[in-house]
């Protein structure tokens, strides 16, 4: 299979983590950044969101890197253009239009992280025997896994670490809930004065607020929101989010979903559900300045969530700009505890006020620094398969080579039940993935669980996590000593009957969170071990001169069979309930095993030491 082998230990690790980070960067990094640079919503949402076209529209230039140079040599230099974006964007960041700028970066990057997608899933299927390839699926997916952890965490946690290295002292606030009386809710921003106070400048507030456990009404918890919301704006701490003024509803609602809506709801005889007008208890965090700054000088502080209960949140991400203008007043967070938290729990906030463009020029020039690492240790370490050529005919035009590719994959014997595979293996699980957390989170009397934040990331970010990474990892195990073929039904079984579990919860509804986490266990789990089967099956139906295209055309198959029925759930589970819903994604769960007998897939595919 390889001139020199080496152990696929050595670089599929390296490869899937360094195939994961820089799409985390792009897609979630950059908005973290942005929003601490003082971007409005608006444009974050609006020019962010386009940054994830090049991974939806990589199927439509995948016969490129197949058809010109290897995989390998597709894979190391996109390694080194991915450096370069990131250092383009270290670079840009401190200077004047650095918006633009990185965006224009962060556009080099979402481009070159899809062609290095493309390469590096190839190159997989070149660089591994079709049993090391079932064994090591589980093991990219967590290393790809890995490296989404490290762009949300690590990443946001060093360049807060540098902001606070650069800048004042932190403002931290403990924020306790209590099951202390409540208090009336009051807004009275006059009864601060300014502090004034001699020595080295610094951000001032309440070390503890203890805000009571309760309830109260949405008129008057958006009344005090209002309230702050405007004192802060007037008074030039932040501008004002620019909102989307709503339309008139469009051809499709009138004729089509409207209509389509009253039947449902007629034909399940579903009442409206009266939820609470009642909201958890609010209460309000005044941020000071000890004295007034240098005259031109602007002292930002960015105000956020630290550490603690998920269920005591700030109404927003606060940043708020402090002048010789508007020091001397003070600027205010509203901090809002669950509706359904009823213990007593602790969430710390901090406020950070350092040379952000120089802490986020840095995190990025680590990042990129990072990426040349992988260009030079892949550049050695990636093996050199003897399968991994250009497939480019002789005598024959790119243009022409780059149509046929496409037309080879659904000129496939058994295109039919390939592309249904591909399109309803994860037909349940598109829909209840969208829906599971608002389920878990929504009031019992709209037929949720009730859970609290806290609650939900507690079930979902340890044992749900754990559930999902040891049951990919098992898939790849058992698949590399049994075959494809043999663990397929088993696998399609695994994926979708757990959904099951849904239904129980939505039946017997119950308060115990250790049901509850089973329950997310069991279908995280046999999501993990259900999807090696999916992988396996787009690699096998890759097989032949173009399986980097067609690899690429099937994922993209893929994302269209979870996109449009993820689309449409939260639509049609406002309509029919809860209930009702995982009722419909079990019917959901019937046409892949109506499918599978009709797939055909070769006994020793997959099986390590058979190929």
């Amino acid at each position: 299979m390889s001139v020199k082998q080496k152990s696929p230990w050595f670089w599929v690790p390296s490869l899937y983590f360094a195939e994961g980070l820089p799409y985390v960067i792009v897609m979630t990094l950059s908005v973290i950044m942005y929003k601490r640079l003082g971007i409005s919503n608006t444009d974050i949402a609006l020019y962010t969101s386009w940054l994830y076209l090049p991974w939806v529209i990589k199927p439509l230039w995948s016969p490129i890197v197949d058809i010109l140079k290897t995989k390998r040599f597709w894979i190391v230099i996109m390694q080194l253009v991915i450096g370069v974006g990131l250092a383009g964007v270290a670079f840009t960041i401190p200077v004047e239009k650095f918006f633009q700028y990185t965006l224009a970066f962060f556009w080099l990057l979402a481009f070159s992280s899809a062609t290095h997608d493309i390469a590096a899933d190839g190159f997989y299927m070149l660089g591994l025997s079709q049993g090391d390839q079932a064994f090591f699926v589980g093991i990219r997916s967590t290393f790809y896994r890995f490296a989404m952890l490290t762009g949300q965490g690590l990443l946001v946690i060093l360049a807060g670490a540098l902001e606070t290295a650069t800048g004042l002292e932190p403002l931290k606030v403990e924020v306790t809930a209590q099951n202390i009386p409540g208090k009336e809710l009051t807004f009275n921003p006059n009864k601060f004065k300014s502090l004034n106070e001699a020595g080295e400048i610094y951000f001032a507030s309440e070390e503890e607020l203890k805000v009571p456990i309760g309830l109260v009404s949405k008129t008057e918890a958006a009344d005090l929101e209002k309230k702050v919301e405007e004192w802060n704006i007037q008074n030039n701490f932040y501008a004002s989010e620019t909102h989307v003024v709503k339309t008139q509803p469009g051809w499709w609602s009138r004729s089509v979903s409207g209509p389509l809506k009253a039947t449902l709801k007629a034909k399940f005889n579903k009442e409206e559900v009266q939820l609470s007008d009642e909201v958890g208890n609010l209460a309000i965090i005044p941020i000071q300045l000890s004295k007034k700054p240098n005259a031109g000088e602007e002292v930002v502080l960015n105000f956020g969530y630290e550490k603690g209960d998920a269920s005591i949140k700030l109404a927003k991400t606060y940043r708020y700009e402090f002048n010789e203008n508007n020091w001397d007043k003070p600027a205010f967070a509203v901090v809002q505890l669950d509706s359904k938290l009823k213990k007593a729990t602790q969430t710390t906030f901090v406020g950070r006020s350092g040379n952000l463009k120089f802490a986020w020029s840095v995190v990025f020039g680590c990042i990129a620094a990072m990426f040349v690492l992988f260009f030079l240790y892949h550049r050695f370490f990636l093996p050199r398969p003897v399968a991994d050529v250009s497939n480019k005919t002789e005598g024959k035009s790119v243009l022409a080579e780059f149509m046929g590719t496409f037309a080879a994959f659904f000129r496939k014997k058994e295109i039919a039940s390939i592309m249904l595979f591909l399109l309803l293996y994860r037909l349940a699980e598109s829909q209840l993935v969208k829906m599971a957390s608002p389920f878990l989170l929504d009031a019992r009397e709209a037929g949720g669980l009730g859970l609290t934040t806290g609650d939900l990331g507690l079930v979902y970010g340890t044992a749900g996590m754990i559930a999902l990474t040891v049951g990919g990892i098992l898939g790849g195990i058992v698949a590399s000593r049994k075959g494809l073929k043999y663990w397929m039904w088993w696998m399609a079984l695994a994926i979708n009957l757990p959904n099951f579990c849904y239904l129980l919860l939505s039946w017997f509804l119950p308060h115990s969170l250790w049901w509850i986490s089973a329950a997310v266990v069991i279908e995280q789990f046999g999501y993990g071990f259900g999807f090696t089967a999916y992988m396996l099956f787009s690699i096998y139906v890759s097989e032949g001169k173009h399986k980097t295209a067609h690899y690429a055309i099937a994922t993209g198959f893929m994302a269209l069979g979870m996109m449009i029925p993820g689309m449409l759930s939260g639509w049609l589970q406002e309509i029919i309930g809860y209930q009702n819903f995982f009722v419909w994604v079990m019917i959901c769960t019937i046409p892949i095993f109506l499918v599978l007998p009709f797939v055909k897939v070769n006994s020793k595919f997959g099986i390590k030491g058979k190929e």
